[in-house]
């Protein structure tokens, strides 16, 4: 059989599987966080520490990675990560529910049920990925890995705006319910996007009498692999400079230039509006004009990403407050261009490593980006806080810690320059090249 490499359509249909998760997070990491503190009056640390568990138990996704590679499918994992985040996401919803009368007994809940969502999120998005990486051509790498984010991020926005009317006036028995239809729609969606892709378009591994490879001696064997090293390197320090700013761009805006909160609320998404553009400039410029390399695109979206902060910083020293907007959109865009490009380097690299091993391969990376994703966000606050406090104008401080950012993506681009293009061809995409 005859397995063709995965068109524009099908990409799409994957994507699906991110939009699947991106609804379920969205209800965890913003909805249950709002209730957790406003209206159970609860310590802001508590669902912090909650969100930080789940980006722990992500630690896990080489190893379900390693599962599928031994198991030579890769929709089963998807659809059990599904089934378990879509579990976990209503668990969570019936945890803070439970905290209302039930203190101990609902943060209990709610650590298995935050577990349950880290293991989900792990385990689907690792596996498509790494079904993208056998299933797509290689010149589509980059625009599919710009689609799947996007896709991630419209499944966060429309569950956001949907759940806000739903969930109207607010009680807890809408909250659980809310919870249980995003879920159950999420793994019909993803039953959907995965349905006869890996059996028309990836394939089969050869059947092998031989005893597999224990996990931790095919994750050293990884990780002794140079090149999958150093791209593991870039992901975590490229993704801690990209989350480190997160966290302390509105103080910043507030802070140094007096912006309300709606104004500086605006700024944070006209910065996801150049995220947007970027990827979307990603994707053509490598799918459709073929312009360069998926390299080059990551070094540049860095080199961009560190003068846009390093211009941040200038902004705030000199007071320059009208260049902030577009200083803070050139910041998006080329992080934009960065992130999506990533994500199409991860799965060529997969793809160009040793047969079998995409599902780890993949993992392993994903585990090095969930590392940087907590240490980001937590670095970022606490950077801002000591340079606030061992430096008495606040425009400095910050402009320090941006300058910090700047640094990192610079020795990401570093790195970035050394990611050897892979090598082994792909026999299964090569038709339609």
């Amino acid at each position: 059989m005859t397995h063709s490499p995965l068109g524009w359509l099908g990409i799409l249909r994957l994507g699906l599987v991110q939009t699947a998760i991106g609804a379920v997070v969205v209800l965890t990491n913003s909805t249950l966080n709002r209730v957790m503190v406003v209206e159970l009056g609860l310590a802001a640390m508590l669902p912090g520490l909650l969100m930080g568990l789940y980006y722990g138990v992500e630690l896990l996704r080489p190893r379900w990675g390693y599962g599928s590679d031994i198991a030579g499918r890769r929709t089963p994992w998807i659809l059990g990560g599904i089934a378990i985040l879509a579990l976990g996401g209503v668990a969570a919803a019936g945890a803070t529910w439970v905290m209302q009368s039930h203190l101990a007994l609902g943060i209990g809940l709610a650590i298995l049920a935050y577990t349950a969502i880290g293991i989900g999120v792990g385990a689907s998005g690792t596996l498509t990925l790494t079904l993208l990486a056998v299933t797509v051509a290689p010149r589509r790498r980059a625009a599919a890995g710009a689609i799947v984010f996007l896709m991630m991020i419209a499944g966060l926005a429309v569950t956001a705006g949907a759940a806000g009317q739903f969930l109207d006036p607010f009680s807890f028995e809408r909250l659980l319910t809310v919870s249980a239809c995003v879920g159950a729609a999420a793994f019909a969606l993803a039953i959907f996007a995965v349905r006869g892709i890996e059996r028309r378009h990836a394939r089969p591994l050869a059947p092998t009498t031989e005893r597999p490879t224990p996990f931790l001696q095919a994750l050293r064997s990884v990780w002794r692999d140079e090149e999958a090293r150093r791209l593991a390197i870039f992901v975590f320090c490229s993704m801690l400079a990209f989350n480190m700013q997160d966290p302390i761009l509105e103080p910043f805006a507030g802070l140094v230039f007096g912006l309300d909160v709606g104004a500086s609320t605006g700024l944070a998404a006209m910065q996801h509006q150049g995220v947007f553009w970027g990827m979307i400039a990603a994707a053509v410029g490598l799918s459709g004009l073929r312009l360069g390399t998926m390299r080059g695109w990551i070094v540049t979206g860095c080199t961009g990403s560190a003068l846009a902060l390093a211009a941040l910083a200038w902004s705030g020293m000199s007071g320059r407050g009208d260049l902030l907007t577009p200083i803070v959109f050139g910041l998006g865009l080329c992080n934009g261009l960065f992130a999506a490009t990533v994500i199409g380097q991860m799965m060529a690299s997969a793809a160009g490593g040793e047969p079998g091993r995409e599902g780890t391969r993949i993992g392993f990376w994903g585990a090095a980006q969930a590392i940087a994703f907590g240490c980001g966000i937590l670095a970022g606050a606490g950077a801002a806080d000591i340079a606030c406090a061992l430096l008495s104008d606040v425009a400095s401080a910050y402009g320090v810690v941006f300058l910090i950012e700047a640094v990192l993506f610079l020795a990401a681009a570093a790195l970035a320059a050394r990611i050897a293009l892979p090598g082994r061809p792909d026999p299964a995409l090569m038709p339609g090249e």
